[in-house]
């Protein structure tokens, strides 16, 4: 790795292009010291089924699995009617039986923008790990690997052979990270993205680059199997839109910049007002919810040709709406109830309004921006929910650790975003899951609960389809019968690689990091410019 050595021309195009992090390394996770199985041979037993494939929800259900697959998928007998024991797929004295009657079982859920954090967040790796698992989320694909590429590969492996508690990790290299200098040559790009692959990454992760360059990475992880991502930063969309780096062949589009600007109809670049600075982060994020009133009106000649062009291509979009969501309403999310108990203080403070912290743009938010974004997000939204119409594939990304989004927690509020653009909830769990895994090359082995598949799983104590909230490690608020507020649902058990990990556990043990890093720092959250 000596040729390519981390150089600090390689840091500072990260920190150019505005993600505000550096190389250095969070701490690792420890070893598992959670989770029971993978058994010879297990039972879930009476479930209604959410298999991912977009098919309606049907139980009761036994789902078989024989150590990390799935055997067998058995209906076994009708809502409202006794069940036939000797219908059921059986037990003996060496089988895990989980007693599932009422509950949802669903596939594990793929976070398709997650990092892991970073030194500026102070968040270790455990810390992430346990709250995406908590949630559901089984595999996440980590853009940038902005702990460094030796770092994240020596995770993902650790990872795949179950001996961290940690979703498995498909890895996409911050493009020239490693690389002894810029990259400045189509040969360069094409030796750079070898390299890569011979170290085991899974993709890339782009900024946007000259053509010549950029094409030539393409062509080059296409050609090796490498899964390809682009979030076109401001500072080089102007090389390539969304729509040029489709017909370049790249496979996926993570945020949405570069969309409006291939649906400009009389400029060509953004309406930046003169005293703009990219490097001032309220310019950046007020300029941007500005930008899709700039572009082609909805099923406008330009709008229709751009959207038609790009399901031809068969790029994918991977929006993360919720990432953008305190933009339009910034005390919801500031004040989000989950943040007292799981948010350590080092990334409350990370949060805050700062003029150097990326994503801390509160510099003077007001009114005026969230009236702004909210009309940025509904034709956001159109253009995201007619994609998916016309058969476009949508993943679900939470780019959770700025912004006041929670690992884990994020992931949820992306589901619910994708109902409010229009998503069935089955075609949520579609996304959240085979979706992302066609996209991963993986949907052979992820994706959907099907025999011969990973038995990766998400099994909740209440419906999703009718209430998402139902997800998030807090649950959703039900009245019951006596007529007391109470808390339903949140997941149950997380199954990844078929071990069981009881997700409740998961998160009293993130709770109690948490805890202990206010009692070490004295310290309470409060919120900005207030002592409460």
């Amino acid at each position: 790795m000596t040729k390519y050595a981390t150089s600090i021309a390689s840091i500072l195009l990260l920190l150019i292009i505005g993600m505000g992090v550096s190389n250095a390394q969070v701490k690792k996770a420890p070893d598992r010291s959670m989770g029971e199985g993978p058994y010879d041979r297990m039972i879930i037993r009476g479930v209604t089924l959410v298999d991912g494939t977009g098919s309606p929800p049907r139980g009761p259900v036994d789902v078989v699995v024989e150590g990390n697959r799935i055997a067998s998928v058995q209906s076994v007998g009708y809502p409202g009617v006794p069940i036939d024991e000797d219908q059921r797929p059986k037990a003996d004295e060496d089988t895990k039986v989980i007693e599932a009657d009422g509950m949802y079982l669903l596939p594990g859920f793929i976070d398709m923008h997650a990092h892991t954090g970073g030194e500026a967040q102070g968040t270790p790796a455990e810390y992430v790990y346990k709250l995406w698992m908590a949630h559901g989320i089984t595999t996440v694909r980590e853009p940038g690997s902005f702990n460094g590429m030796d770092w994240t590969l020596q995770q993902k492996e650790r990872s795949s052979r179950n001996e961290i508690t940690a979703p498995r990790i498909f890895s996409y290299i911050g493009f020239g990270m490693g690389h002894d200098g810029p990259i400045t040559s189509s040969e360069e790009a094409r030796e750079w993205v070898q390299m890569i692959a011979d170290e085991g990454a899974d993709g890339i992760k782009f900024f946007g680059a000259p053509r010549p360059i950029y094409k030539a990475a393409i062509d080059e992880a296409n050609k090796l199997g490498l899964g390809t991502m682009t979030h076109h930063a401001q500072t080089r969309v102007v090389y390539n839109n969304a729509l040029e780096s489709a017909r370049m062949g790249l496979t996926s589009i993570t945020h949405w910049y570069g969309i409006p600007e291939a649906l400009f109809t009389d400029q060509q670049i953004q309406d930046y007002p003169a005293n703009y600075n990219y490097n001032n982060e309220q310019h950046r994020f007020e300029e941007a919810g500005k930008l899709w009133k700039q572009a082609a009106e909805p099923y406008s000649d330009k709008w229709n040709s751009v959207m038609n062009e790009m399901l031809e291509l068969d790029v994918t979009l991977n929006p993360t709406f919720t990432i953008y969501e305190a933009s339009r309403d910034l005390s919801a999310q500031r004040r989000a109830e989950w943040h007292e108990k799981y948010t350590l203080p080092s990334l409350w403070e990370f949060y805050k309004p700062n003029r150097k912290s990326h994503g801390s743009y509160w510099i003077n938010w007001g009114t005026e921006q969230e009236v702004a974004w909210k009309e940025n997000f509904d034709l956001w939204f159109e253009f995201v929910n007619e994609f998916k119409n016309r058969g476009g594939r949508v993943t679900l990304g939470s780019d959770a650790g700025y912004i006041y989004k929670l690992y884990g927690f994020g992931y949820i509020q992306e589901m619910e975003m994708l109902r409010e653009a229009g998503f069935h909830p089955l075609e949520i769990f579609q996304s959240a899951s085979l979706k992302a895994a066609e996209v991963l090359n993986m949907d052979d082995q992820l994706g959907t609960i099907e025999v011969g598949k990973l038995a990766d799983m998400v099994l909740v104590d209440a419906n999703p389809l009718k209430n998402l909230k139902t997800l998030y490690g807090t649950g959703a608020i039900h009245v019951n019968k006596e007529n007391e507020p109470v808390r339903i649902g949140g997941v149950e058990y997380t199954i990844k690689d078929g071990v069981v990990y009881d997700a409740k556990e998961l998160l009293q043990d993130v709770e109690k990091m948490v805890q202990e890093s206010k009692q070490q720092k004295n310290y309470k959250i409060t919120q900005p410019g207030l002592d409460f």
